[in-house]
């Protein structure tokens, strides 16, 4: 389970009677086993394979991913790097969200969404329900993200400015808090649908740090008839900026 992989495959990996694995398969089990730098440096060798060792956080998506996403046609979904970076993104997160290709790389963190929003922009998360949860979620991840990649001028960067721009994020920094539940359902408000509350499942993608977030909403409910009549809307008519 931690590996996210299936018993019955990981059995054959052990036995020698499956396929050579990938290298975001070989990051899983690493991460289960707990394997330092060192040891997971030879497990990838010993499989043909090599772990990333730049000392920066991957910003790449995998283009298996980026099919994946236009597959999902009732799922909004996108993928965020280490720090909160919305790398990619489906045009039904567009309609959901906000229209993401008409904003600049920096604004698309929702880190500094979260806590570096004007005040003119009303709520710093733009309504989604669970905006505490969320900036607590963002100061414990970082930590860690901070004790991997301590070299990363983004990473370091980032942490720097948040630091300085928000009082908040400043003590929850200080604080040090190593638990934070997940998040398994969260309402958006949308202009154009009203609010939609959806499903929220967040797949790690071990090889790049990275995370593949799906919104979904039960058939036949009031909220998956929103989601299809956004996905027919799409992002025309969603007031640009307005949702995170």
């Amino acid at each position: 389970m931690l590996a996210h992989i299936s018993t019955e495959y990981y059995v054959r990996l052990e036995q020698g009677r499956a396929p050579r694995p990938s290298g975001e398969v070989l990051a899983g089990i690493a991460a289960a086993l707990r394997l330092t730098d060192a040891e997971s440096d030879n497990l990838h060798r010993l499989a043909g394979t090599a772990p990333s060792r730049t000392g920066l956080h991957p910003r790449d998506v995998r283009p298996s991913i980026l099919a994946v996403l236009e597959r999902m046609p009732q799922t909004a979904a996108i993928v965020m790097s280490a720090i909160f970076e919305v790398l990619a993104w489906n045009d039904l997160a567009a309609a959901l969200m906000t229209d993401f290709s008409a904003l600049a790389p920096e604004e698309r963190n929702l880190a500094r969404l979260a806590f570096l929003a004007p005040p003119s922009s009303g709520s710093p998360l733009f309504g989604v329900s669970d905006a505490t949860e969320f900036r607590q979620h963002v100061v414990m991840e970082l930590e860690g993200v901070l004790a991997r990649y301590p070299a990363d001028p983004a990473v370091v960067g980032l942490i720097e400015e948040l630091r300085e721009g928000s009082e908040e994020f400043a003590r929850l920094w200080e604080r040090h808090d190593v638990q934070s539940g997940p998040t398994l359902r969260k309402t958006f408000t949308n202009t154009a649908v009203g609010d939609v509350t959806v499903d929220c499942d967040v797949l790690a993608l071990a090889d790049r740090d990275q995370h593949l977030v799906l919104y979904t909403a039960p058939v036949g409910s009031r909220d998956a008839d929103a989601l299809a009549l956004l996905s027919v809307l799409g992002t025309q008519s969603i007031e640009a900026g307005r949702h995170f």
